[in-house]
């Protein structure tokens, strides 16, 4: 823990204006930055004699529509030699483009695209963004709190024309009236049959 809170002192006396916030939480250091920065940042933690953060783990995303800032981006770095990781996190609001880090980490490609795919959430300079995981007509992206639990469309193979299609997605619903009272006391229907 000692080392840990050393680094931390390190990364904060390094980028004093840059860090808004930091602290050690799960055996990790959360530092907390201004989407500006983040190439500054990113570029010291990787190459600093003493962080050595030299691999990229994950880019991800989490989606808060009520605040201005609706997006989270969080960035899950890893130290081998000093066998410690770091996340960094800034917020962002709805449209706002952010700078790629493709050329600092090559693995950031696939997992800027994957949170563009998912968040809409798109990459300044980045090599191929483009969707990942979804189909090339979807609409919406489905890792936001406003995209519909169901979706827009479903898949579905026709037998008819031999080919797969998309149609509007239709609910049966038939399940939607729940009993929610206690299974001892009966449902609704079984009691109204004992009466009569």
């Amino acid at each position: 823990m000692k080392n840990l809170e050393n680094l931390e002192k390190i990364i904060n006396s390094e980028l004093t204006s840059k860090v808004k916030s930091s602290k050690i939480k799960h055996n990790q250091i959360y530092l907390d930055i201004e989407e500006n920065d983040l190439i500054n940042v990113i570029m010291f933690l990787k190459n600093n004699n003493y962080t050595k953060f030299k691999q990229l783990i994950d880019i991800t995303a989490v989606d808060y529509p009520e605040n201005d800032r609706r997006f989270k981006l969080v960035y899950l770095l890893l130290s081998h030699e000093k066998n410690q990781r770091l996340v960094l996190s800034f917020a962002i609001k709805e449209n706002e483009v952010v700078k790629s880090i493709t050329s600092i980490f090559p693995a950031a490609n696939w997992v800027e695209r994957e949170v563009f795919d998912m968040y809409g959430i798109e990459f300044k300079d980045h090599p191929d963004l483009r969707r990942i995981l979804t189909d090339y007509g979807f609409e919406g992206f489905p890792l936001r709190k406003d995209f519909p639990l169901t979706g827009h469309d479903e898949v579905r193979y026709s037998e008819d024309e031999k080919k797969v299609i998309y149609e509007p997605v239709k609910l049966e619903q038939n399940y939607r009236n729940f009993d929610y009272e206690s299974p001892w006391e009966g449902t609704k229907y079984i009691k109204d049959l004992n009466k009569k």
